[in-house]
């Protein structure tokens, strides 16, 4: 994410978005899934981690997380969670080559640029270990541009979404599909892909 306006709508409404998003992840089977699929200890990242809900529960799970947000105040209240390392930093900055077991972006990547989208995927599969896993997910829909809070998305159907996975180098294996209401008070449907390198 480089769009500064989306960056500043996070930074202001951290606390509330933290308070939406927090029981979301507990429970979750595609979190669960995911957790699973690591092996014991090993090294994850959560790419776009806002307060850090997600990164709390694998952490909890005994995994060593690695987290990333462009926005400083979604990493102040990631970093305050135990286990979670947390630091700022854009999709750009992801430079890591067979670090990870298991990388998580989950409704993070949406706010990336559709021309900047597969670069972020091949960074992500180069970021993995052989056999890593990956898992995304994004609303659904077409078009890109500014929701109601200013905050910039790109939107992708789930043949898109899947090959641009594929043409990245990954292997989809799982897809949970729902819908729900986001930050902006406008309901969407979403999709998540769990897959591997």
């Amino acid at each position: 994410m480089s769009d500064r306006d989306t960056i500043s709508v996070y930074n202001e409404q951290a606390v509330r978005y933290s308070e939406m998003t927090d029981d979301d992840n507990f429970g979750d089977p595609q979190l669960s899934r995911f957790i699973d699929a690591i092996p014991e200890g090993g090294k994850v990242l959560d790419l776009g981690c806002g307060p850090g809900a997600s990164a709390t529960v694998m952490a909890q799970a005994g995994l060593q997380v690695d987290a990333t947000d462009a926005s400083v105040e979604m990493v102040r209240l990631a970093s305050a969670h135990e286990g979670v390392h947390a630091r700022q930093a854009e999709f750009s900055d992801l430079d890591a080559v067979a670090m990870y077991d298991g990388i998580w972006a989950n409704f993070s990547l949406l706010h990336a640029k559709r021309a900047d989208f597969p670069t972020h995927l091949t960074a992500i599969h180069r970021a993995l270990k052989p056999g890593g896993v990956f898992y995304i997910a994004m609303k659904l829909g077409q078009g890109e541009g500014p929701d109601r809070l200013g905050r910039y998305y790109s939107y992708y159907s789930e043949d898109e979404l899947k090959t641009y996975l594929q043409e990245a180098g990954f292997t989809v294996t799982d897809r949970r599909l729902g819908s729900g209401t986001g930050l902006d008070g406008s309901v969407s449907d979403w999709i998540g892909l769990a897959s591997h390198a």
